[in-house]
């Protein structure tokens, strides 16, 4: 399994519980599987389909997300495919032909796929050597994604009885896993519960007040990183979109009301790096294969814990910081309690109502966030201060709400302990509603003796009571404050209490270091991220799929100059090695000529060699928080290998002769002319351009399409030129938009305009 590991996954450990796991599958036992999302779940089933005999059938929820998975496979040399209703009958027709033949390791199939008579008909005929059934909390009327279907996979025991079944998911609370175990009859399974804690992912709860002007701010930190943004509604996803892109953010709205069509294409564009924001509904959920998400906002209210955990667990699965932002109003409780009421089960209302008050109960918690996410979903947290939620990182300053509490108290007692908070409230601050007048409580001793406070602050307050024991709201579907026995005796022995100060709007905690503190080649990390997408655009496919961030970092760190060292980069497998070892290792060994650096060795001197302190620097190494390349300035050329190649250009060879002489590829000639050009050498490269009628094709393209992928261009103009002369039509593009001089000043800008600077170079 560890060289199978290596040779296509280019891992030389298996993390937290895989191997034990991959063990139980390799012995044929059934297993259950919990794991954080990020914590390689995939792999559990996905190495043993490659030594075990016979098809691995895997179920997974969404055909976006099987898509994605098999595209990955494939870049790591696993035959895999996949079944489902975005085919054409020509290609389902291929795809059968393939599995039939043995050609393939994997399938990946919808549940409602399995469940067809017909497609139960297809397995009999096949040698199934084990069933995996991924994100298997869908099975669980108990769980917060129930899906229908995953209740009849049961039934593949039936159809395929000597395959052993791994049901695998990263949300299940203790009732739910039980709930699975039973639903998908698994024979004495062997069972392995993960730690639910995502240490790289940072928690913090914001006031919805000034939402806007805070989202703002932690998107303009978060510039050229992928971010998802949760809204409760169809309709506020695109106004927010529609805002942040007024704003000077490039941003999409999904949901579930879109055409088929429009919903693949923004997720497209998504996974692929050219919409960085998504404002979504919950229905953008476990189809998001993507690693590089750095921030998770929630606009509004989630409706579970479970949601919330899911939910954030879109951000930081490659392991690197990343931010998780949940927007909080009181408010945004009655929306939610409003759709809660149109449930018609009652059990499940019921459910719902519980659900919500633990949400609440997160929102206006004063300890550690992670903590008390972690409890809820059945794992104790050792310490008191994660060091990674706004509460540890900020605590709330303390004050004596000891006279505070004992009015609410008087008025819930007063009021009769018969009504809500929003009433208990109204009493407090002297509300003048009709319901007041006509139950006589504007005669209440405790009438407006909290004039002072808002309503906001007395919710909180509320809240805080709750959680220390002294008030209790019932469960019903109008639920009602009562005072506990022992609120009572805090009010007889006239006891004090400390409570937090309300959330107040404040700097957002920044995203922690990653934990492994090793340095790294920052500038040589954004030649390599530079490569990757150029490749990615190339084939079609997001640039994650090509080598992880992590991956780069590692490049950038060691700074392999073999394929023997290339292949000691995590990340890097057989099958990458061989696929693209050559261009990156080229790129490589191209920096370190030029540069004359030690490999490995960052120069603390040198501003180009960073550390990989996430929580500072953006994608582009650049400084987070300015949206744009570091301010000094770029480094001269003085590689003689750089020199070289325009000294050559410039007596007038072609490319491919560049090429030849040089003894690199074109496309690598091609990025030495970039950086040239850049750096302000002076080449006289002209001759380079393709004629005139093809140029005017691609600044055409680019006219239409933008500069910056190339993919796009290439496809609008029908495959039919090449990268090299599209990219060397963008240099010249770039070099004549430099060459014009600056506009006049004009008058003062709109104090909105300055959201918009300092957006990083394409």
């Amino acid at each position: 399994m560890r060289e199978l590991l290596k040779t296509h996954f280019g891992y030389d450990e298996f993390l937290p519980l895989q191997e034990e796991i991959i063990g139980a599958v390799m012995d044929g036992q059934d297993c259950f599987a919990l794991m954080p999302t990020g914590g390689g779940k995939s792999l559990c089933y996905q190495l043993p389909a490659m030594a075990r005999p016979g098809l691995t059938l895997v179920v997974s929820p969404l055909i976006a997300l099987m898509k994605d998975q098999v595209d990955a496979l494939e870049a790591n040399g696993l035959p895999a495919a996949f079944i489902n209703s975005a085919q054409t009958p020509d290609e389902l027709a291929q795809t059968v032909r393939r599995v039939r033949a043995g050609e393939i390791r994997l399938l990946y199939v919808a549940p409602e796929r399995v469940t067809e008579p017909r497609f139960a008909d297809f397995l009999t005929t096949l040698s199934v050597g084990l069933i995996a059934i991924d994100e298997a909390h869908c099975v669980s009327e108990w769980g917060h994604e129930f899906r229908p279907a995953y209740r009849e996979l049961a039934g593949l025991r039936q159809v395929c009885p000597a395959a052993p079944i791994i049901a695998l998911t990263a949300t299940a609370t203790e009732r739910v896993r039980a709930d699975i175990l039973s639903q998908l009859g698994l024979r004495n399974p062997q069972t392995f519960i993960s730690s639910f804690n995502r240490p790289n992912l940072t928690y913090s709860v914001a006031p919805k007040e000034r939402g806007l002007s805070s989202l703002l701010s932690l998107l303009e930190r978060h510039r050229g990183e992928s971010a998802i943004i949760y809204c409760g509604s169809r309709k506020s996803t695109e106004e927010l979109a529609q805002t942040l892109s007024e704003q000077g953010f490039k941003a999409e709205a999904y949901h579930a009301g879109l055409e088929p069509n429009e919903r693949r294409g923004v997720q497209d564009r998504f996974i692929r790096d050219r919409t960085p924001i998504v404002a979504a509904t919950i229905a953008f959920g476990m189809g998001i294969n993507k690693p590089d998400v750095r921030l998770v906002a929630h606009y509004d209210l989630p409706k579970s814990i479970e949601s919330y955990y899911q939910e954030t667990g879109r951000a930081g699965r490659d392991g690197l910081p990343s931010e998780c932002v949940l927007y909080f109003s009181y408010g945004g409780k009655s929306r939610q309690e409003y759709f809660i009421n149109q449930i018609e089960d009652p059990e499940e209302r019921e459910r719902a109502r519980w659900r919500l008050e633990q949400v609440m109960s997160l929102c206006s918690l004063n300890a550690c966030r992670r903590q008390f996410v972690l409890e809820y979903l059945g794992e104790q947290w050792p310490g008191a201060n994660c060091g990674g939620c706004d509460n540890c990182l900020q605590p709330r300053e303390q004050y004596d709400a000891t006279e505070i509490a004992q009015k609410v108290l008087s008025a819930v007692i007063r009021t009769g302990e018969r009504f809500g908070a929003a009433h208990v409230i109204d009493v407090l601050r002297g509300g003048k509603s009709e319901r007041i007048r006509t139950q006589g409580h504007d005669k209440l001793s405790v009438y407006a003796i909290a004039a002072n406070h808002s309503r906001d602050d007395l919710r909180d307050i509320i809240e805080n009571l709750k959680a220390a024991g002294l008030l209790a709201a019932n469960a019903g579907e109008f639920p009602t404050l009562g005072v506990t026995s022992r609120g009572r005796e805090f009010l007889k022995n006239r006891e004090s209490l400390t409570l937090a100060r309300p959330i107040v709007q404040r700097k957002d905690p920044a995203a922690r270091e990653s934990g492994g503190g090793e340095s790294y080649d920052a500038a040589l990390y954004n030649e390599l991220a530079a490569l990757r997408r150029e490749i990615a655009d190339q084939r079609g496919i997001p640039a994650f799929m090509i080598f992880g961030n992590r991956a780069l970092q590692d490049m950038a760190r060691k700074a392999p100059r073999t394929p023997a060292e290339f292949a000691r980069v995590s990340g890097v497998g057989r099958a990458k090695l061989e696929d693209l070892g050559a261009p990156f290792l080229e790129r490589i060994n191209a920096y370190i000529q030029e540069h004359g650096q030690q490999r490995g060795t960052p120069e603390t001197a040198d501003s180009r060699f960073r550390g990989n302190d996430c929580s500072l620097r953006g994608n582009d190494g650049s400084p987070r928080g300015t949206g744009g390349p570091a301010t000094e300035p770029a480094p001269r050329i003085t590689s003689q290998s750089y020199r070289e190649t325009g000294e050559i250009i410039s007596g007038g060879a072609s490319l491919d002769e560049t090429a030849a002489a040089r003894g690199l590829s074109p496309q690598t000639i091609v990025g030495h002319l970039e950086r040239l050009v850049e750096s302000g050498i002076p080449v006289q490269w002209a001759h380079l351009l393709p004629p005139p009628q093809r140029r005017a094709a691609i600044e055409t393209a680019f006219e239409i399409m933008g500069d910056n992928p190339l993919r796009p261009v290439w496809q609008e103009l029908g495959g039919e030129y090449g990268y090299d002369e599209i990219r060397l039509v963008r240099l010249s593009r770039r070099q004549a938009a430099q060459a014009k001089p600056a506009p006049a000043p004009s008058a003062a800008p709109d104090p909105r305009s300055m959201l918009r600077v300092n957006r990083p170079l394409p």
